[in-house]
């Protein structure tokens, strides 16, 4: 009984896949634990996920707004010196015209 070669790359192809499976399964359980741990030397442990979370929109949600503030104290800084230039041309051409 002689096995073909088309058995044989069936079994190395399944052989493989199992493999691979295996291998990913301990990277995934590796890169979780390390992942972890590392929120974990942060003070963050599991039940913190929602917490976290909630952090990092309010963080977010503070960022946006300061960015935004600094938008409109930017137009606001850039209106007050075009007004003033404005003031000081029309009393220029005032004072020239009064003349």
């Amino acid at each position: 009984m002689k096995i073909q070669d088309e058995e044989i790359r069936a079994i190395v192809a399944e052989t493989l896949a199992e493999q691979h499976r295996v291998q990913q399964e301990s990277v995934d359980a590796i890169v979780l634990k390390a992942v972890a741990s590392v929120l974990a030397s942060f003070g963050i442990e599991d039940d913190d996920r929602k917490e976290l979370r909630a952090d990092f929109q309010h963080l977010r949600r503070w960022r946006k707004s300061v960015e935004q503030a600094q938008s409109y104290t930017f137009k606001a800084v850039i209106t007050v010196i075009a007004t003033g230039l404005m003031g000081a041309v029309w009393l220029g051409v005032k004072v020239v015209l009064g003349k």
